[in-house]
């Protein structure tokens, strides 16, 4: 049967320009995964952009495209990288230093990694305190800074020659802030920019430049950046999809898995306590007390959301949850994390699930900033703006509509994802109520 689309989309027509603050190891690993892919010397996996499929229609139909071949995605040949550092390595040094990926694959992809040299960043020690370097930008205020970012994603857009670009969060998490008075209106925010505001954060800056230049703009740390009403009100003016935050990688990405789980069977929890060690960039700058607030805020958030403790108290009223991670060098990016979960069942007897989950935190999320790069794209040559929920999947702490509580529980959030391509295409909505084929 001829389905008519729900939304015109513009073609994917020429390069697609990914702009990357923060050229360490997440997104080295991602640029070296791209080109080592291209080339056939691995496949992207992880990634629901190039390997899963969408069912459409009912099961009897039989009718499951990939998605990359259901919806017109950029392809991986069109992507063009950019992005700024505090240090001052190119991408092939970065991915070297960084020891995810083996040298003899680095090796491989060199050529291509050892052109992207990091352009000067904006940088703040008051938001990272763990690291500093020389290649950061000097202005007379944040609004100077932000028009310097300008700049070089203009001067990006002539070298490179790319038609349309993305902007992702691959930096470092910055120390916990709430949003402040600077934050409430565009307005405020431009007038604290000329005037250095101290709650203007880097990310911000980014963002601000990213919008105002009608770039989609992720956020894949738990940084308060796009999630204030002053860069919202902006992706609204200027008509650009954002997304956020906090790449859902390892520990957590367990925890939208077995929450869900055990909230199904009505299972009780009384305690998750839950402990990482790392030992990259992430965990030398997550030592600070400030950075690791804010990481601590997005994964707490997760079971309370899924739990749901206000409907269910008799079996998630009184969770003892508490999360650590530690700086531990040894381990490299190979985090390790544990969780002791204490659970009940009938008649409130008790049980325990113990999980060890050793990851490599940029394997995992390197398909996942693929993923965010080709949908953001995806959503913006469909005219979609503002926040865009149906890409909760990617992130620990989903941004949504003021009122609204985040959908953390994963299976919810892949059918929201599916469902929302299908509506692209204007495919029938899958709920798996099933009751037609037992008419």
């Amino acid at each position: 049967m001829a389905r008519k689309d729900n939304v015109t989309i513009a073609p994917a027509n020429g390069k697609l320009g990914v702009l990357i603050p923060g050229l360490g190891a997440v997104s080295t690993t991602f640029i070296a995964g791209v080109e080592a892919v291209k080339r056939g010397l691995g496949l992207p996996i992880g990634s629901l952009t190039q390997l899963a499929t969408v069912r459409l229609g009912k099961r009897t139909e039989g009718r499951a495209p990939l998605i990359k071949d259901f919806v017109p995605l950029a392809s991986l040949d069109d992507l063009e990288f950019g992005g700024w550092d505090i240090f001052e390595d190119n991408a092939y040094q970065s991915a070297r230093n960084a020891a995810v990926l083996d040298p003899a694959l680095l090796e491989r992809v060199r050529d291509p990694l050892e052109k992207i040299y990091p352009m000067e960043a904006v940088f703040d020690r008051d938001y990272v305190r763990r690291i500093n370097g020389p290649n950061v930008k000097e202005g007379r205020n944040k609004m100077e800074k932000a028009e310097m970012l300008m700049d070089d994603i203009r001067r990006f857009q002539a070298r490179t020659g790319v038609k349309r670009m993305i902007m992702i969060w691959c930096g470092s998490t910055e120390v916990f802030h709430s949003p402040a008075e600077v934050h409430q209106s565009l307005k405020r925010f431009e007038r604290g920019l000329q005037d250095s505001d101290p709650e203007i954060a880097p990310s911000q800056i980014y963002a601000y430049a990213a919008l105002k230049m009608g770039i989609p703009y992720a956020n894949g740390a738990p940084n308060l950046t796009t999630d204030t009403p002053a860069l919202l009100e902006l992706a609204r003016e200027n008509n650009v999809p954002v997304c956020g935050k906090d790449f859902k990688t390892g520990q957590t990405f367990m925890k939208t898995l077995i929450a869900p789980g055990l909230k199904a069977r009505m299972l009780g929890l009384s305690g998750w306590f839950s402990s990482n060690i790392l030992g990259n960039r992430d965990g030398e700058v997550l030592d600070d007390p400030g950075s690791f607030k804010s990481k601590e805020e997005t994964k707490l958030s997760v079971l309370d959301q899924i739990l749901q403790p206000k409907l269910y108290p008799q079996l998630y009223g009184n969770v003892f949850h508490q999360v650590r991670i530690n700086y531990y060098p040894p381990r490299g990016d190979a985090k390790e994390g544990w969780d002791n979960i204490d659970i009940f069942g009938w008649l409130g007897y008790p049980m325990q699930i113990k999980i060890d989950f050793l990851c490599r935190d940029s394997i995992l999320a390197a398909p996942l900033v693929l993923d965010l790069v080709l949908f953001l794209d995806l959503a913006q040559r469909a005219g979609m703006h503002g926040i865009q929920e149906w890409l909760s999947f990617y992130f620990k702490a989903p941004m949504h509509a003021p009122g609204l509580y985040p959908e953390h529980d994963i299976f919810i959030q892949l059918m929201k994802l599916k469902n929302t391509l299908r509506w692209m295409r204007g495919e029938d909505l899958i709920t798996h109520l099933g009751l037609e084929y037992y008419d």
